[in-house]
């Protein structure tokens, strides 16, 4: 991997930025304190929310870190079908005793706002998930000292990546949770993502870029395999969210490992978009109906999502989670990268000496 990365942090281990709340600037902190990467997320914030989060994780270290921004959406979704969808969870704010969220309420996430912050005030990492920011953009970045990386799923995004002129790729695998990164939302491709070992595989030997690789890790043997395909680095983001630094809901920490939830699947049934969590109620009523419609679905089922959080019912909640789940381990942030930076170097031993990955 380009030394321009690498030299920012001495373990390959990038904590993901989870948006929502997850990536709060004390588990940042931590993470960027043991060795780490630690990064902030700042889809759906404001661009001024996304100012104050930056700020607080520099009072909390020194070492280097990176935000996440979400492309703006071009594709416009069917209005109608939109609003099928709406009626279907007429009953679901009904029981929740909330309104609907306006779908409308903007495709842009601030994005030229939140560039501009990160121009302003450059960090030294800048990740970009959905899509590809422009080479003039790119290059505005280098040039204020930022690395850039792109999410991507499939080599031709990969491929598109380079030819955009950033400095590496995140190659998220269908294992992965929360949103996957692609660049375009087309429903005929539901359930076709490449798993992460095949993708940094077929991308190492396409692309001429470093690979972060990013999808169901949650030890350190597999952050070696990782590695050994290719990669020169893991992104982790379902280990962290038990983490007592992590901003996740408590109800959200416990159902990782909690026998209720048995499995994760891709669904858009909250957001519009796929996305992998654990299988509860509402993923099971509404996720075979939900619409290509992101932000529109979002924006949507927000309210019903808060409420149901409030409420104390996991049932109506988005609990992103990877297929590594039930692996989740509640330790802090640094003893977790330290404890995944020992399981690393004794898989590395026992790939040396001829021992197979435990």
């Amino acid at each position: 991997m380009s030394s321009a990365l690498t030299d920012l942090f001495p373990h390959p281990i990038v904590q993901a930025p989870m948006a929502g709340g997850v990536s709060v600037p004390r588990l940042a902190a931590a993470v960027s304190e043991a060795g780490g990467l630690g990064f902030l997320a700042a889809g759906y914030k404001t661009a001024d929310g996304m100012y104050q989060e930056i700020k607080q994780l520099r009072s909390l270290t020194t070492r280097p870190f990176g935000v996440n921004l979400f492309m703006p959406q071009a594709e416009y979704a069917d209005k109608a079908a939109v609003d099928v969808y709406a009626h279907q969870l007429a009953g679901e704010a009904t029981w929740y005793e909330t309104e609907l969220g306006d779908p409308d309420s903007g495709r842009e996430d601030g994005y030229d706002a939140k560039l501009s912050v990160l121009l302003d005030n450059p960090v030294k990492v800048a990740s970009f998930h959905f899509g590809i920011p422009t080479p003039e953009v790119l290059d505005s970045l280098r040039r204020a000292g930022t690395f850039t990386l792109v999410t991507v799923t499939t080599v031709e995004e990969a491929l598109a990546v380079e030819r955009a002129g950033a400095d590496a790729v995140i190659a998220q695998g269908v294992e992965a949770g929360g949103h996957q990164g692609t660049h375009r939302d087309l429903p005929e491709h539901d359930g076709a993502g490449l798993g992460l070992l095949s993708l940094v595989a077929q991308i190492r030997e396409t692309v001429n870029l470093p690979i972060v690789a990013a999808g169901g890790l949650m030890r350190g043997s597999q952050i070696a395999a990782a590695l050994a395909a290719g990669a020169s680095a893991a992104q982790l983001g379902t280990a962290f969210v038990a983490a007592p630094e992590s901003g996740a809901h408590a109800l959200h920490k416990q159902a990782l490992t909690n026998p209720l939830f048995t499995r994760t699947e891709l669904t858009r049934a909250f957001s519009g978009r796929p996305a992998r969590g654990l299988v509860n109620r509402f993923m099971r009523e509404h996720g075979p109906y939900a619409p290509a419609a992101y932000p529109e679905i979002h924006h949507l089922t927000s309210p019903l999502r808060k409420k149901a959080a409030a409420s104390g019912d996991p049932q109506g909640m988005a609990l992103w989670a990877g297929q590594g789940h039930r692996m989740a381990r509640e330790l802090p942030a640094g003893q977790l990268v330290e404890v995944l930076v020992a399981e690393l170097a004794s898989a590395r031993t026992a790939l040396s000496t001829g021992g197979g990955l435990r």
